[in-house]
């Protein structure tokens, strides 16, 4: 594996680490954050391109609010009224989204610089990002130990990242990645992807982007990707859930939510060929089209997401999968981002 490095910040030294995930593929990843930087992936014809959006330099990432490939913790996604209840106590968090927590609060774990350590697997070099997050740290309590490692996955070209976490006072936990991608390596636009999602269910939201505790099939509304279809097929539809969100920045149940690594989506990019195929230990995925994302140097809706994920409000909602950490217990999830070969 290469490391170079890449800057100073708070009098620490940040690096950047090139990571060879097979059959020519590569990513680049750094400790400020735990970003993923670059994802290099073949096309049909054997091309290398960058397949996620992403900075030049530290100093963006530094100063980025669109969590550009980040590691999202504690909590990803969206906590309503920015405050949580555990037994007795209610914690307060930062209100970072109107009224609202998202993605961990404005210091969460992709401002945070994690500490590198290169580890061998039986797929190769791998890099592991440990990070100690102190008892209040954005309002949470316990003292958190989490280790997430960055690996190849089993066969060629895939990348895997495996979170752990335990706590010495009961938490909530719910680790994710935020990269957004773009198969076609940089045309600018997602809107012809081909997407399908193995989720029969969606969690629908209310304006401000908040599940309201429902759970709602998708059959009959442009969120049914449960065959293979555009993303900009039904991304602009008349419809409540796609005005809710300004598009798609919905989570979807994943079909088999007792069963273990289990497959979440597909995605299909025409013009090149790539393939990619999310897998999960998680229950829920968010897909985000890009909405929110303006001007240079990533456009509107010129990356997507799909954040594996414990449901967003889950501490709202006994009925939703809970993301509740108990003391001295063990947190352990993997997400696998696996491209397949071009075609």
């Amino acid at each position: 594996m290469e490391r170079k490095p890449w800057g100073t910040l708070q009098g620490q030294e940040i690096e950047r680490f090139t990571l060879d995930l097979g059959g020519g593929a590569r990513a680049e990843i750094t400790n400020f954050g735990g970003a993923l930087v670059r994802l290099f992936v073949p096309d049909r014809e054997g091309n290398l391109d960058n397949v996620v959006l992403g900075y030049e330099n530290l100093e963006e990432y530094v100063a980025c609010t669109q969590s550009m490939g980040i590691l999202v913790g504690r909590h990803a996604n969206r906590i309503e009224d920015a405050k949580f209840t555990l037994g007795d106590t209610t914690y307060q968090l930062a209100a970072n989204d109107g009224r609202n927590h998202l993605h961990g609060g404005p210091g969460g774990f992709g401002k945070v610089i994690w500490e590198p350590e290169i580890v061998e697997t039986e797929f190769g070099s791998a890099l592991k990002l440990s990070y100690l997050s102190p008892d209040g740290e954005e309002g949470y309590p316990g003292n958190l130990q989490v280790e997430v490692t960055y690996s190849p996955a089993p066969g060629q070209g895939g990348l895997c990242i495996h979170y752990v976490a335990t706590s010495d006072q009961t938490t909530v936990v719910n680790l994710t990645n935020h990269a957004y991608f773009d198969l076609t390596g940089g045309s600018g636009s997602i809107l012809d992807h081909k997407l399908q999602l193995d989720a029969d269910f969606f969690t629908p939201i209310n304006s401000e982007g908040i599940p309201t505790g429902e759970i709602h099939k998708v059959a009959g509304t442009p969120l049914d990707f449960r065959k293979m279809t555009p993303m900009g097929q039904g991304i602009d539809a008349d419809h409540e859930q796609i005005r809710a969100g300004k598009g798609y920045d919905h989570n979807w149940i994943i079909n088999g939510l007792e069963d273990g690594l289990k497959r979440a989506a597909r995605v299909e990019e025409p013009t090149t060929g790539r393939m990619m195929e999310v897998w999960t230990t998680k229950p829920g995925i968010q897909f985000y089209s890009g909405n929110f994302l303006k001007g240079e140097p990533h456009a509107y809706r010129s990356g997507f997401c799909l954040e594996t994920q414990f449901f967003p409000n889950s501490l709202r909602f006994a009925h939703f999968p809970r993301a509740i950490l108990p003391a001295g217990e063990r947190y352990e999830h993997t997400t696998i981002y696996d491209f397949l070969q071009a075609r």
